[in-house]
C-alpha cells in the first residue's frame, strides 16, 4: 500500500532524526491490524490520520470508521502499546516528531 503524504512525510522526519521505526507493522497476531509506524524495543506504536477534515467521505472519519479504529487502538492498548496520533497537518507543523521523540526519550 503506497504511503500517504503524512505518512512518507513523518517516515523522513525519521531518517532525519536517525529513528528507525517498521512500517506498516502488525502489531496483533489474531487481527490483520497494523500501525502506520512502530516502534518495537519501547512499544509505541504511530498513526498518521488521514482524512481528518473530510467527515464522512473520509472512510475512518465516518461513524463507523471511528468505532473500527477505537476497537484497533484499544486492542494495541491491551497489548502492552503506547499510541500517538497524529493528523498529516501536525506532521507537516513538525509536531508529530517533536512529541515521538519526547516518548521515545521518556522510555529510555
Amino acid at each position: 500500500m503506497a504511503q500517504s503524504e503524512g505518512e512518507a512525510l513523518f517516515a523522513l522526519h525519521c531518517r532525519i532524526e536517525k529513528l528507525s521505526p517498521i512500517a506498516e507493522y502488525q502489531f496483533d497476531p489474531d487481527r490483520k491490524w497494523r500501525a502506520d509506524f512502530c516502534f518495537l524495543a519501547e512499544k509505541l506504536l504511530v498513526e498518521i490520520e488521514g482524512g481528518v477534515w473530510l467527515g464522512k467521505a473520509g472512510g475512518h472519519t465516518s461513524g463507523k470508521g471511528m468505532e473500527a479504529n477505537m476497537e484497533k487502538y484499544n486492542q494495541a492498548t491491551v497489548l502492552g502499546f503506547k499510541l500517538l496520533r497524529f493528523s498529516t497537518q501536525s506532521v507537516k507543523s513538525g509536531c508529530a516528531i517533536q512529541m515521538t521523540k519526547l516518548v521515545l526519550a521518556d522510555t529510555k
